[in-house]
C-alpha cells in the first residue's frame, strides 16, 4: 500500500486507476503481461536458501509476487514471494539493460514476475539473486494490505483467502501442513492394505449419522435428493461386496450451526475393516495418530493453545458410565428407570427433552460433566444403545453397544463401532429412529431398504470409524478455529 501523505490515507481508487493506466501503457507497447503463456522456473526460493552452499554462483530462474521494492537510482532491490517463501533480488540497470530497468521501476507491489540471475550473498549476508533478466508475468490491479501489519481482519481473511495466503505466512504454512497431514493418512492406510474409494454425495437417504441434511431437487429425475451427512452406509455395502478394507476422505454436509469447531461442510474420513471390532479400531487410531504426528511434525508430543498432549503414551480407555461416575459423581449402574434418570438430571441441572430415554440422559451427563476433562488422548467406550442405531450390542449388557468416541483437548475427534451386521436387529433400530423422526427429531435416521438388503446378503464382523479431519488439522497446526484450517469456510453472504 502506498505511504500516507500529510497523515492522510492514500486514495485507493486513484492507486487502482494508476495501475490500470500502467497496464494500458504496457499493452499499447506490445508488452501485455496477460499474454505471457508460461515461464520456466528452475527452483523455489526455499531451495536456494536451504542449499545455498551448493547453489552459490549458479544461475537460477524464480517466479513469484513482488512484496517489497526499493528503487535507488541505477540499482534496486525487490523481495519476491513464492509458495515456499521469499527471497531478495538485486536488480541493477547495468545487469538487465536500460529499457528493462525502466520497466522494472514501474512495477508495483503485488505484480508477479520471473527473475533470472545468479545466487549470491549481499554484504550484510542476505542470500539473494543478482538479476540478469526480469519479466513481468502478471499485473496486479488491486492494492495489497499494508505489508508490515499483514491481513488481520478475520472476516476478510476468510472471505479473501487468496489475500490471506499472500500476506500471512502462518496461514500458508497451515494449509501446506494440512495437505501433508492428509497425504500421511493416505500413506499409512494404503500401507495397511486399505483401498481408497469414492461414494455418492447426492443420496436419496442421508443416513449414517445423527444430523439434519441439506435437501435439493434433481430436475433430470424429478426427485428430491439430499447431500450426504456420512460415508457409512455405502462403505459398508462395499464390505458386503468383499472389499475387506476400505476408506474414503471426502466432504459431508450437515445443516447445522457455525462455531469454532463446526462448519456445515467439512472433511470426514471413514474406514471399515472386515473381521475386526471396535478394539481393532482403537489400535488403528493410536497407530494412525502417532504416524501422522511423527511424519508431519517430527514428534508425537503436540502443543495446542499452550497445552501439551502426548500421543506417544498408550491412550486412556474408559467407559461412558465410568466417565460420568468419575466426573459427575453419579453411578449410572444404579439408575434402573427413566424416572430415576430424569430425577438425577433435574438434581444436577442437566436439561433434557421428553423424548430422551435413559441412555440419552446418560449421554447428556457425559457431555455436561466429562467431555471438558478429556484433554489427553482418550477412548470413551460403551455408549447407550439409544445413541447408536448402527452398532452391535454388548453381549453381556444389551443396554449398551460396542462403540467408542476418541477425545483430545475436550473435543470428539473420532467415532467408532463394532458394526451392526444383523439385518433383523438393524430393521428394528431403523424403526425406532423413524419413531423419533415422527416425534420431531430432524436428526433421526430413516430406514434404508437397500442397505438392509445388503446386510441380508451378509456382512462379516466389521470395525468402522469416522475421523474429523478438520479437527485433527486444528490440533496438529495449533489453529484456533475450524475456519483457520478450511481454505474457503462457509460465510454469510455480504448481500444479506
Amino acid at each position: 500500500m502506498a505511504q500516507q501523505k500529510n497523515g492522510q490515507e492514500p486514495d485507493i481508487n486513484q492507486l487502482r486507476k494508476v495501475r490500470r493506466e500502467k497496464l494500458a501503457d504496457l499493452q499499447a507497447n506490445g508488452k501485455d503481461p496477460f499474454q505471457v503463456m508460461s515461464y520456466d522456473v528452475s527452483c523455489h526460493t526455499a531451495d536456494i536458501k536451504e542449499h545455498y552452499d551448493a547453489m552459490e554462483g549458479k544461475q537460477v530462474s524464480i517466479a513469484g509476487r513482488i512484496m517489497q521494492k526499493r528503487v535507488m537510482g541505477k540499482a534496486s532491490f525487490c523481495n519476491v514471494l513464492d509458495q515456499s517463501g521469499n527471497i531478495q533480488s538485486y536488480v541493477a540497470r547495468d545487469s538487465i539493460g536500460e529499457e528493462s530497468y525502466k520497466d522494472f521501476k514501474k512495477m508495483d507491489i503485488g505484480d508477479i514476475v520471473g527473475i533470472e540471475g545468479e545466487v549470491f550473498k549481499t554484504k550484510t549476508g542476505e542470500i539473494s539473486v543478482h538479476a540478469t533478466a526480469v519479466k513481468l508475468l502478471s499485473k496486479s490491479l488491486q492494492i495489497l494490505p499494508e505489508k508490515f501489519h499483514g491481513l488481520t481482519n478475520t472476516d476478510i481473511r476468510y472471505r479473501q483467502r487468496y489475500v490471506d495466503l499472500i500476506m500471512n505466512p502462518e496461514a500458508r504454512d497451515t494449509f501446506i501442513k494440512r495437505s501433508h497431514i492428509i497425504s500421511a493418512i493416505r500413506r499409512y492406510l494404503d500401507g495397511q492394505g486399505f483401498l481408497e474409494v469414492e461414494t455418492p454425495m447426492l443420496v436419496s437417504n442421508a443416513g449414517g449419522a445423527a444430523a439434519r441434511p441439506f435437501e435439493t431437487h434433481f430436475n433430470a429425475l424429478g426427485e428430491d435428493f439430499k447431500l450426504r451427512i456420512s460415508l457409512e452406509l455405502y462403505l459398508k455395502r462395499l464390505i458386503v461386496g468383499g472389499l475387506e478394507r476400505v476408506y474414503e476422505i471426502g466432504r459431508v454436509f450437515r445443516n447445522e450451526g457455525l462455531d469454532t469447531r463446526h462448519n456445515p461442510e467439512f472433511t470426514l474420513m471413514e474406514l471399515y475393516q472386515a473381521y475386526t471390532d471396535y478394539n481393532g479400531m482403537m489400535d488403528l487410531t493410536e497407530n494412525l495418530y502417532r504416524h501422522v504426528a511423527k511424519e508431519v511434525l517430527g514428534t508425537t508430543t503436540i502443543v495446542y493453545n499452550g497445552v501439551e498432549m502426548d500421543l506417544g503414551k498408550p491412550f486412556e480407555r474408559i467407559t461412558m458410565v465410568d466417565a460420568v461416575k468419575k466426573y459427575a459423581g453419579v453411578d449410572w449402574n444404579e439408575v434402573e428407570t427413566l424416572d430415576q434418570a430424569r430425577a438425577l438430571a433435574k438434581e444436577h441441572h442437566v436439561e433434557f427433552e421428553d423424548r430422551h430415554k435413559k441412555g440419552d440422559i446418560l449421554s447428556l451427563f457425559f457431555e455436561e460433566f466429562a467431555e471438558e476433562h478429556l484433554i489427553q488422548p482418550t477412548f470413551v467406550m460403551d455408549h447407550p444403545i439409544e445413541m447408536s442405531p448402527l452398532t452391535k450390542k454388548k453381549p453381556e449388557n444389551p443396554d449398551y453397544v460396542e462403540r467408542f468416541e476418541f477425545f483430545m483437548n475436550g473435543w470428539e475427534m473420532a467415532n467408532a463401532y463394532s458394526e451392526l451386521n444383523d439385518p433383523i436387529d438393524q430393521r428394528e433400530r431403523f424403526k425406532a429412529q423413524e419413531e423419533l423422526l415422527a416425534q420431531g427429531d430432524e436428526e433421526a435416521n430413516t430406514t434404508d431398504e437397500d442397505f438392509l438388503n445388503a446386510l441380508e446378503i451378509g456382512m462379516p464382523p466389521t470395525g468402522g470409524i469416522g475421523f474429523g479431519i478438520d479437527r485433527m488439522c486444528m490440533l496438529l497446526t495449533n489453529a484456533a478455529a475450524i475456519r483457520d484450517v478450511l481454505l474457503f469456510p462457509t460465510m454469510k453472504s455480504l448481500d444479506k
